[in-house]
């Protein structure tokens, strides 16, 4: 389930392998902000695992991830705060100058 909007160029190889969460070029559709919510719920429940079986080397990738989905939920909250509009005026044609 898509998450967002990717701003990577078209079929260009992504280096997160899908961990769009991760990705600075994802800009997250506030829409999903529940979804983005789930995954960091999952996230935080996968590094308590991971930190009492003892896999340190999973700890430092989740919390990578958990860090990725903390800033998308940020970001969502920014655009849904910052909705106001802007005007720009009307444009008029420039002389020769």
């Amino acid at each position: 389930m898509s998450i967002g909007t990717c701003g990577r160029a078209f079929s260009t190889p992504c280096v997160h392998e899908h961990a769009c969460v991760r990705c600075a070029l994802l800009r997250p559709d506030p829409a999903q902000r529940a979804r983005i919510e789930e995954i960091r719920d999952n996230l935080v429940a996968r590094i308590a695992e991971a930190e009492r079986e003892g896999w340190l080397g999973e700890v430092e990738g989740l919390k990578v991830s958990l860090a990725g989905a903390e800033d998308k939920l940020a970001q969502v909250d920014r655009r849904t705060r910052d909705r106001s509009t802007v005007d720009l005026g009307i444009p008029t044609a420039r002389g020769d100058q």
